[in-house]
């Protein structure tokens, strides 16, 4: 079996601290839950990341981005031959344009 190397950039750090802060305002353990899972999907992306499905946005950005689901955020990745990059976590209600991804 295949195995993945996981990077996460800078920015999708900072995606996943600035939505614990957020949902830490109204509860700190669900904040705990949330950021606990959200690092449980990524580390399962070490095996068969290819499992997630291209973003709608794709053809649009001229990149194969996939993303996985959870509640109402979305952790965006490319895949890179052995290697998974996270790009973003974010509001599955935001738009994606190449911007977000350029910070």
């Amino acid at each position: 079996m295949r195995k993945y190397r996981v990077e996460i950039t800078a920015t999708a750090e900072s995606d996943i601290l600035e939505v614990f802060k957020y949902i830490s305002s109204d509860s700190k353990t669900e904040a705990i839950k949330w950021v606990e899972e959200i690092e449980r999907q990524i580390e399962s992306l070490e095996k068969f990341p290819l499992r997630c499905s291209i973003i709608p946005e794709a053809q649009e950005l001229g990149k194969e981005y996939r993303h996985m689901l959870y509640g109402n955020y979305r952790t965006v990745f490319k895949v890179e031959g052995a290697k998974v990059i996270i790009m973003r976590v974010i509001h599955g209600a935001r738009l994606l344009n190449l911007k977000v991804f350029e910070k």
